[in-house]
């Protein structure tokens, strides 16, 4: 790894050649810091984040900037540091240092070797979150070699956890270093950025998303032998409370927020859905619309409803024991105004009185505005990197970030990122050979150097 030399960005003007220099030095430099930010496993669980915060700390060690780094736990390690600047209400730069498990087997190359391949960086966390937590950070050390003057503090930091709810994160430094978030006014996380559909680019800056509702669903019975079948046993009282499930349908209904994501949309979607993103909620009352959109785009169906996943189940040990209790977890999403006791009696009313429902997780409804001068330069600056952006909007995510920790405080938090991915690489996200590609790692670095220079200088 090679650690960043001290370099004056100025201004930042297209102008200055020696500017130009100094940003086509950080742009390499990131590269080289994707690759080995991507070969450190930090895969949750366990997390192991401290390695990941230790590889930044080297960094800010050879820049001289301060930093702090604690551990919320052994191994979850967390890490920030600071810009001072002036009074306005001060920026934080937010990514998660944990990934999701990866199966190698699947992919054409080691998940955890940071390859080069056709232009591509290969590698968990290559999109979900270490690339835009390298160009949080190119951008923040472009600002501290800097001769500029900051009209706000500036903070980059990096946390563990998000991929398991971000409670030895985010969540953690919130209630345990709540005054590290005072004078904080605006966040940028992850949650939005760009998608090539072919021509196409929607660019999405992410202001409130749909809540985490996970839920273990309990079955008991009488345990027995496998050669006695019994009339009913946990095993079958659990699937035909999930057959319930899986036939039920929650109905759907688009609210506001997503409305007006969809609109933003409709200029840029194919032409046989123009129309429909143009009034979604009476486009979804005609027959098979609906089942045209799971089919098509999963993610906007999603949005237009509750959703519940299986993604959990279990029951005995051995194939010959009729196991006393039988268990299921499931991945809810509500809608952002959804009340969840009133969820929660639908679905109970769905499953029956057999299987208890107990929460494992869930979150509070939160939603940053898009009336703001921060949203108004991520909307300018994409347009002038992006000039063939069809569409930037506010969007609804139907995936949780730690972003709803920041909402509920009442800082401003968007969800974005510096990159347009072509639509088939999103399937990377948590799927197999995730990547992205070096061009967009340092279109990145300028892109983030430019939101900075507008909104942090004065």
């Amino acid at each position: 790894m090679r650690i960043l030399g001290m370099f004056v960005v100025g201004a930042l003007s297209a102008t200055s050649a020696a500017a130009q220099v100094a940003t086509e030095d950080l742009q390499d430099r990131a590269v080289e810091w994707m690759q080995a930010y991507l070969r450190i496993d930090t895969i949750n669980p366990p997390g192991n984040e401290i390695a990941g915060a230790r590889f930044l700390a080297a960094v800010f060690d050879a820049e001289g900037i301060p930093y702090e780094l604690v551990e919320s736990a052994p191994g979850r390690g967390n890490i920030w540091a600071r810009l001072d600047g002036g009074d306005e209400p001060g920026l934080l730069l937010l990514h998660h240092i944990d990934v999701v498990p990866a199966d190698p087997a699947y992919w054409v190359t080691d998940p955890l070797s940071g390859e080069i391949r056709d232009g591509f960086v290969y590698g968990r966390g290559a999109l979900d979150t270490k690339s835009s937590g390298i160009a949080h950070l190119a951008a923040f050390l472009g600002l501290h070699h800097s001769t500029v003057r900051l009209n706000r503090d500036v903070i980059f930091m990096a946390t563990a956890d998000e991929e398991a709810g971000g409670f030895f994160g985010a969540g953690w430094l919130v209630e345990h270093r709540p005054e590290l978030f005072e004078g904080i006014g605006y966040v940028i996380n992850e949650g939005g950025g760009g998608v090539d559909g072919g021509g196409q680019i929607q660019v999405a800056v992410e202001v409130t998303q749909k809540l985490p509702y996970w839920l273990r669903l309990t079955a008991s019975g009488e345990p027995g032998h496998g050669s006695r079948p019994q009339a009913n046993t946990s095993v079958t009282r659990l699937v035909t409370a999930l057959g319930r499930l899986d036939d039920h349908d929650f109905g759907f209904r688009v609210i506001p927020a997503v409305d007006r994501y969809f609109r933003g949309l409709a200029g840029s979607v194919a032409p046989g859905w123009r129309e429909h993103y143009a009034d979604m909620s009476t486009a979804l009352g005609e027959p098979g619309v609906a089942d045209e959109l799971l089919r098509d785009n999963p993610g906007h169906y999603g949005l237009t409803r509750n959703t519940c996943s299986m993604t959990r189940l279990g029951g005995s040990d051995k194939i010959n024991v009729v196991p006393t209790e039988a268990w299921a977890e499931l991945d809810c999403r509500l809608l952002p105004d959804q009340d969840p006791d009133a969820f929660l009696a639908e679905l109970g009313e769905v499953l029956g009185d057999a299987v208890q429902v107990d929460t494992l997780m869930g979150f509070t409804p939160a939603q940053s505005s898009a009336e703001t001068g921060l949203f108004r330069v991520i909307e300018d600056v994409t347009r002038t990197h992006h000039p063939a952006s069809t569409a930037v909007v506010p969007s609804v995510t139907t995936g949780f970030t730690d972003s709803h920790f920041f909402r509920d405080l009442g800082i401003t938090a968007y969800g974005y990122t510096p990159f347009v991915v072509p639509v088939a690489d999103r399937g990377g996200i948590h799927g197999n050979n995730e990547r992205i590609s070096v061009d967009n790692v340092r279109r990145g670095v300028v892109v983030m150097l430019d939101i900075l220079r507008r909104w942090a200088v004065e």
